[in-house]
């Protein structure tokens, strides 16, 4: 949400002590050892102000309202928007004090947009090789459901958008959701010296099992690959609303079980991010030992998988806009997320998935 253009009040600077100056070679403790001595004292709620939500005006549930670390207003969580899923560990300012920039939209330029994307060009026949041949597209054949059936459903490939200036469009608005969150594109699982090392994925540390991926999926897996990286992308509009901050429309029909997307971001291990803000972060591997747990954290790097938003499954009309699922599955000894359509998707049809279709953790009863 652009800030206002209301002028935030600063603190008074405090005064000034004139103090005898000290002598030289005098030492004092430091803060820390200070701490470790002082006597501990025992506020009662009167010494409390009261702090009401500057929304709606009510002081109830103040576990989940928030304080402005510059200007000390309150606000609810469900209140602001868009909404915030939960109460911030670090640092938190209100759209008056954060001082954030109006969303600009990404130049709609062709080179604009390949530099930033890092498409690759097709040698030796253009576009079409890039995408499905019929016949591959013949042997996808779709039964019942997604990996409960003894005939398993089969992925399908995405069917980019032909015409060359939607496509651009739809590429662009991915290119101004990144921008805006200063995030970095990146359509592959990334691992960096000071986090989970790639060794540490090993999908046969899941707690349970894991899935393995069929021989013909990961084809299917393989050739969006190949499409992704030459621009031929699905038809997907990332837009903003005051409501839910960015989300993902459907620009084209997909049909059900197309693959949409990889969740991509920095891989890490879970016990490193127990305190971490990012509100996006996704199950990887989930093992018996917590210290070997994994999750994505597309903080820093992303695609669009990071601007789908999750159901409320708290209610059953939150429950009914589900028309996406998040699989992990075993592709060649490694943990891989996939977002797969779990029904037919219509043009302008907003998408979302399940937060919590493992663990049951994510906080979505304030989700819309």
């Amino acid at each position: 949400m652009p800030p206002s253009n209301i002028t935030a009040q600063k603190r008074t600077e405090a005064p000034r002590c004139h103090c005898v100056p000290l002598s030289p070679g005098k030492k004092f403790k430091s803060l820390t050892e200070i701490m470790k001595t002082a006597k501990k004292c025992e506020l009662d709620d009167e010494d409390f102000v009261d702090v009401c939500c500057e929304e709606c005006g009510s002081g109830d549930q103040e576990e989940e309202m928030l304080l402005c670390d510059k200007c000390d207003r309150g606000f609810h969580i469900y209140c602001l928007r868009p909404i915030v899923v939960r109460v911030p560990a670090g640092p938190w300012f209100c759209s008056r004090c954060s001082g954030k920039e109006e969303v600009r939209a990404f130049p709609l330029r062709q080179t604009k947009i390949m530099e930033f994307f890092r498409i690759q060009k097709c040698m030796g026949g253009g576009a079409e090789k890039c995408r499905a041949s019929p016949d591959v597209r013949r042997r996808r054949k779709r039964p019942a459901y997604l990996g409960s059936s003894k005939k398993s459903r089969k992925l399908l490939p995405f069917n980019p958008t032909e015409d060359p200036v939607q496509r651009l469009e739809q590429m662009g608005s991915l290119a101004t959701a990144l921008s805006a969150l200063k995030m970095e594109f990146s359509n592959e699982l990334t691992y960096l010296p000071a986090m989970a090392p790639r060794s540490a994925n090993r999908a046969m540390l899941e707690n349970g099992g894991m899935q393995v991926l069929s021989k013909e999926d990961a084809e299917t897996l393989e050739l969006c690959q190949t499409m992704w990286k030459h621009g031929e992308w699905p038809p997907l509009l990332v837009v903003f609303d005051s409501l839910e901050g960015f989300t993902v429309v459907a620009d084209g029909h997909i049909k059900d079980l197309t693959l949409i997307a990889e969740y991509t971001g920095d891989v890490d291990y879970l016990l490193n991010r127990e305190n971490d803000d990012c509100d996006s972060m996704m199950t990887l591997l989930l093992t018996e030992d917590l210290s070997k747990s994994l999750v994505i954290c597309p903080d820093v790097r992303g695609n669009i998988a990071r601007f789908i938003n999750g159901i409320n499954n708290h209610t059953p009309e939150g429950r009914k806009k589900r028309n996406l699922k998040c699989v992990r599955y075993n592709v060649n000894g490694e943990c891989r997320a996939l977002l797969v359509a779990t029904r037919d998707i219509a043009k302008g049809e907003r998408l979302y998935y399940d937060y919590n279709g493992y663990e049951h953790a994510y906080p979505t009863h304030h989700f819309v």
